[in-house]
């Protein structure tokens, strides 16, 4: 968030061009545009206004995570937020897609062909100093068009900086066609609500989620900048909110299964969080992720690491409690740290090989040839888990089939009643039936016989029922 704000330079001036715009328009009894407006439903008139008077919201949720991805225009950014280079770097973030401020994100584009087409549906929103509030992405891309003027409605004249995020959230909010924040920029917008002393079951509901998943979310944005501040080693660089855009779905499925594990095996739910998050650094897909269960590192990865990435030799110990002498507490067991000091390599890697310019040719080079030799041997470790995976899979559908098998029996059994009572039942079907389901029983009885040497009574039941057959 900037942390000046205050009023535009040139924000008399279009106050005053506003005034008078609102006075034409009330007059005409022209257009309105609704908002939620402290607490209540509030209708705006609409005006048209020059795109290039008018200020980008440096507060805007839109492109908050990825502000960061130049410290020094970020900082500008804070420090001045209406200047030009202020206003440019917001103007370019908005163009940009979320998860790779590289290129162009092709719903800017969409935007943009709509407008060009049909022009614009929908007004924008803006204070009376002229800071947009609502239609930060199509007052750009208008701009980049050459179109000179916006529609917008005006919020009332005591508007705080407070007013227009309120609106901003509940515009954005609304289940229309608007641009959705990306997955990282709901976050901060989650936190930011919270922050601001709300409870937790007023936000849940204003962003259309259950207090469950608010929950969620909050743990894996928790644990996103935790591995953040994991990235850096000193050397001034590490990851940012937007290298996580990608994996809501991997980081999701992440904390349900540690929270499911973490009840009943502490430990084993920190070791499968370390190499699930590992594999997330890693950019592997959704699928594989999941293998990574609490014995990935032991059972697949422990033997195969290079030197360069084997951890130092890890111990647990006691940890004293602040205030508490004489009392300590089991530290995290060496198998959770060594997991923990293979992840906190790779983050530390992944955060060096994005640096750019802000580290040496040589260092660069070195972190990507590090995630290289991690990939090689993750790749194996992600092959071994799946094949098990599979096998263990093939084990357990066997027995589920007969059970599957014999719940139909029970319903059948309950509908022969009722077909019989109700003289419906087709016997020459049924006994058709009958000698179908004996034929399958004889040909798992010659499979089950075939590997049983000293078959328990369910199978010794299966071989005596289908001798004949």
């Amino acid at each position: 968030m900037a942390v000046k704000f205050g009023v535009p330079p040139e924000g008399e001036k279009i106050r005053s061009l506003v005034e008078e715009r609102l006075k034409q328009a009330m007059a005409d009894s022209g257009g309105k545009v609704t908002v939620d407006w402290r607490g209540e439903q509030k209708h705006l008139h609409v005006i048209s206004m020059p795109v290039d008077m008018l200020y980008f919201n440096p507060d805007t949720h839109r492109i908050r995570a990825q502000r960061t991805l130049d410290s020094e225009r970020n900082r500008i950014l804070e420090e001045e937020p209406w200047s030009e280079p202020a206003q440019q770097y917001l103007h370019y973030l908005l163009s940009r897609r979320p998860s790779n401020p590289g290129q162009t994100d092709p719903d800017y584009t969409a935007l943009q062909d709509e407008l060009d087409d049909f022009g614009q549906k929908e007004p924008g929103i803006i204070s009376p100093d002229g800071i947009l509030v609502d239609g930060n992405t199509r007052c750009a891309a208008l701009r980049d068009l050459g179109i000179k003027d916006i529609r917008v409605g005006v919020l009332p004249p005591d508007t705080s900086r407070r007013d227009i995020n309120s609106v901003e959230l509940a515009l954005q909010l609304r289940r229309d066609k608007r641009r959705e924040y990306s997955y990282i920029n709901r976050l901060i917008a989650i936190e930011e609500e919270l922050a601001g002393g709300r409870r937790e079951e007023d936000v849940a509901r204003d962003f259309n989620i259950k207090t469950s998943t608010l929950h969620q979310d909050r743990w894996v944005y928790q644990m996103i900048n935790d591995a953040i501040d994991r990235s850096s080693n000193g050397s001034g660089v590490s990851l940012r909110l937007v290298d996580f855009e990608d994996h809501q779905e991997k980081l999701r499925e992440l904390h349900r299964d540690y929270t499911k594990l973490a009840k009943t095996a502490p430990d084993d739910a920190e070791q499968l969080k370390e190499s699930r998050l590992a594999l997330v650094v890693l950019n592997y897909p959704k699928t594989s992720v999941r293998l990574a269960e609490a014995e990935f590192h032991r059972r697949y990865l422990d033997e195969r690491l290079p030197d360069e990435l084997r951890p130092a030799a890890q111990v647990s110990a006691a940890v004293s409690i602040p205030g508490l002498p004489g009392v300590a507490v089991p530290d995290a067991t060496a198998a959770v740290k060594t997991t923990r000091a293979l992840t906190d390599a790779l983050l530390q890697a992944k955060a060096a090989a994005l640096a750019g310019d802000s580290l040496a040719p040589t260092e660069v080079a070195e972190a990507d040839s590090l995630l290289k030799s991690a990939r090689r041997t993750f790749d194996v470790a992600v092959k071994m888990a799946g094949q098990n995976a599979q096998l263990q899979k093939r084990q357990v559908a066997v027995p589920e089939r007969l059970t599957d098998a014999a719940d139909h029996v029970n319903q059948c059994a309950s509908e022969f009643a009722e077909a019989k009572a109700k003289r419906a039942l087709d016997e020459d079907a049924f006994d058709d039936a009958l000698l179908t389901l004996r034929a399958s029983l004889a040909r798992l009885a010659r499979q089950a016989g075939r590997t049983f040497s000293a078959p328990g009574d369910g199978v010794a039941w299966l071989l005596d029922a289908t001798r004949e057959v």
